[in-house]
């Protein structure tokens, strides 16, 4: 037996599953090794979480198999659950909305029956880890998105496990969070050897795995290290247009340029402040949008934002301050505006039992508009050929385009879009976005939109990051990552193949560190002299195989920086 046999803690083999005529999975094989965080990359639907809930022991496939310690899991499943930790999809999912954070890791004992010594010990590190301790009495319910996935992570982890099987643990969830999530995955790699399968739809999330598969209707298109594959979207998007011919596939050429010379104001927020008895949801926030501008609304989960986007729509009463929106005041005149804007809210609203057109025709009737082409929506939208589909049928990506299409119908000037891409698939995004740019650069309709992809961020013209309900920073992408290197420095890039060595010798000396894969990334305001220090500690232990320069940040990177430096204040 080789070494990389022995070393192989998964091993699928072409796994197969149906539902009725949608194939799950499609003989999908790949091997994971100990100590290794192997991403299953792709958006809803792919077959992430069959290959997930397969190795957990909780889905049957119709024909390959899947081992974890050479234990077949479709043979044997009980005898893998001491060394697993398994983590479904959801927002704490597996978690017990009445019970406090401290009852819900009682719970988790009892069910693995952890001894109390074993238990003490791993509960404290864990709490710890996740900055839960000070949240302990707290029940679940009353816990953001980010925090009830790191009390979901806490309960997984509670017996310690040698492989954890996470699925979609980031979806929903803020960058802040996201990066306490990663950071917590890699210290187990990293400390304990502990092997990593996670599922995501988020393509930046792909670089901080080791090695990943790209995922599309069941089947892997593409396996390997992140760095070894370019731009994984790109990748994704070439390959998913290879394997099919289908026009939703297709990303239309819609032109990017600014044509709109317009540069009044659309939208006017004027210390707009929500309070829900004693929390405030919002709190004093103030800037104005040009006519055809896209701004996009960043922030953690709880900071605001959809509370923010329903004021503006006149769905919430602010508690203080004013908006006006063409002109037109939300609050005395709030019929007038909802005439001249269109919504997308965060949960699909159209009516999943009514074709394409029928919904269509009811919000043009809800909306008074009579008479409407409704081909040149269509066409517009990309939507020819889906008139006389079931809404509840179509894939996600198309739907989001349905909602889309009826937010318009009245053809609004300002439309406010609450996370409308979630879930979607990366050629569905593009299209969308490319819509978007459409109305704004050529219809100089404004845009309002929240999103947690960081690269849908950078689409934006402007981007107001919120926090606690304050507005903590409005800018371009570029200046919120400049206004970054004034908050924790420059960005050093470190890879090497002598990884867990390089990084051990590293975290020594610098604090500000973090870890994407077989990357480490150190902040520095002297870059050029961190540089020289890493290369003389680096050569002293004898590693000469490593490449290390000064990089790009990240908006992610800048976006955590801005949090941390307003919870600082």
């Amino acid at each position: 037996m080789d070494k990389a046999t022995i070393n192989t803690v998964i091993q699928v083999e072409n796994l197969t599953k149906n539902y009725k005529k949608i194939k799950a999975l499609e003989k999908v094989s790949f091997s994971v090794k100990k100590g290794e965080v192997f991403g299953l990359i792709g958006p809803d639907g792919a077959g992430k979480t069959s290959v997930i809930q397969t190795l957990a022991g909780v889905l049957r496939p119709d024909s390959g198999k899947a081992f974890i310690n050479n234990i077949d899991v479709s043979k044997e499943p009980e005898k893998t659950k001491k060394i697993i930790g398994y983590m479904p999809q959801g927002l704490g999912l597996n978690l017990y909305d009445s019970l406090s954070i401290e009852e819900n890791i009682e719970f988790f004992k009892g069910l693995r029956l952890i001894d109390d010594e074993l238990f003490e010990k791993n509960k404290q590190i864990l709490l710890d880890m996740t900055r839960l301790t000070p949240f302990r009495k707290r029940q679940a319910r009353a816990l953001s998105g980010g925090m009830r996935q790191k009390l979901a992570l806490v309960c997984t982890l509670l017996h310690l496990p040698d492989v954890i099987l996470l699925d979609e643990p980031t979806t929903g969830v803020d960058p802040l969070s996201r990066q306490d999530f990663w950071s917590i995955i890699h210290g187990l790699v990293r400390d304990r050897e502990v092997t990593v399968l996670l599922t995501t739809s988020y393509m930046d999330e792909a670089e901080r795995c080791h090695r990943i598969a790209l995922m599309h209707e069941g089947r892997i298109l593409l396996e390997g290290r992140p760095e070894e594959l370019g731009n994984l979207e790109e990748v994704f998007i070439e390959r998913v247009i290879s394997f099919s011919s289908s026009d939703t596939l297709k990303i239309r050429d819609i032109s990017k340029e600014t044509k709109n010379l317009d540069t009044s104001i659309a939208i006017s927020c004027q210390s707009v402040t929500r309070v829900f008895g004693k929390f405030k949801a919002v709190d004093s926030v103030t800037f104005d949008v040009k006519k055809g501008e896209i701004l996009g609304l960043l922030g953690p989960n709880g900071a605001g934002k959809t509370t923010l986007i329903k004021i503006m729509c006149g769905l919430l009463e602010p508690s203080d301050g004013k908006i006006i929106i063409n002109g037109f005041d939300v609050h005395r005149e709030k019929k007038r505006v909802w005439s001249t804007i269109g919504y997308m809210s965060q949960r699909f609203s159209l009516y999943r039992d009514l074709k394409v057109i029928e919904n269509m025709k009811l919000y043009a009737g809800l909306y008074s508009v009579k008479n409407k082409n409704f081909r040149e929506i269509i066409e517009m939208l990309g939507l020819e050929g889906f008139e006389q589909r079931m809404t509840k049928d179509l894939p996600l990506g198309i739907r989001q385009r349905v909602a889309l299409a009826c937010a318009l119908l009245h053809e609004p000037p300002v439309i406010f879009l609450d996370e409308p891409t979630s879930g979607v698939d990366p050629i569905a995004r593009k299209n969308f976005w490319r819509i978007i740019f459409n109305l704004s650069r050529q219809k100089g309709v404004t845009v309002i939109v929240s999103t947690h992809y960081m690269d849908e961020a950078e689409n934006c013209d402007r981007l107001c990051l919120m926090h606690h309900g304050r507005l903590i920073t409005i800018g371009t992408p570029e200046e919120i990552k400049k206004g970054s290197e004034t908050i924790s420095g420059s960005l050093i890039q470190l890879k090497s193949k002598n990884f867990h060595q390089v990084y051990d010798l590293i975290v020594k000396e610098f604090k500000n560190i973090s870890i994407y894969g077989s990357k480490v990334f150190i902040r520095s305001f002297e870059p050029d002299g961190t540089i020289m220090k890493i290369d003389e500690l680096l050569k002293k232990a004898g590693i000469r195989d490593y490449e290390i320069d000064k990089t790009t940040i990240p908006l992610q990177e800048a976006f955590v920086d801005y949090i941390r430096k307003s919870e600082n204040a």
